[in-house]
């Protein structure tokens, strides 16, 4: 009994409950973005100035529209892997410190949302696209974008910022 007071005390800590009330924003963003462009937009795109269009893209690949297949046995090959890649952030968000859980926990809320879509939609909805001219950026959507911010952030933090514990 004094091991599980002991994981219970571990897990719910206040940065991990932090942690997972930025996910549940960034999720909860995404889904309410994603939902409103489906109820809105769903023929016609929607020009918002020179540079950005509402224009809905169902993705059936990663971010981006990468490795997108018609085939069923690899879109399923490749949102388990996705599942696998959520549950490992969520593994390294548990054992870092205050700053990496952060970063994670913003990664994980935009790779929840677009694994929530992968799950009941069979692809996820894209709809930010941003061009210049004929030039037209891949369509993304808010979850892309925490994902992106997160990885960012990651790679900043390891290059730049000086680890006191080496």
């Amino acid at each position: 009994m004094i091991e599980l007071e002991k994981l219970k005390n571990t897990i719910i800590t206040k940065n991990n409950f932090y942690c997972l009330c930025v996910v549940s924003i960034i999720f909860f963003l995404d889904r309410y973005t994603k939902k409103f462009v489906l109820k809105n937009f769903t023929e016609n795109t929607y020009f918002l100035n020179d540079y950005i269009n509402l224009d809905l893209v169902w993705n059936t690949g990663i971010g981006f529209g990468l490795l997108s297949f018609n085939s069923s046995f690899f879109y399923n090959i490749i949102t388990l892997l996705i599942s696998l890649v959520i549950l490992f952030l969520f593994y390294m968000a548990y054992k870092s410190d205050k700053y990496d859980k952060t970063i994670f926990s913003i990664i994980i809320g935009g790779a929840l949302g677009n694994f929530y879509d992968r799950v009941f939609f069979n692809a996820v909805p894209d709809f930010i696209d941003l061009h210049f001219n004929n030039f037209h950026w891949f369509t993304f959507n808010f979850a892309d974008i925490f994902i992106t911010i997160g990885i960012l952030l990651f790679l900043v933090k390891e290059i730049f910022i000086k680890n006191d514990k080496i």
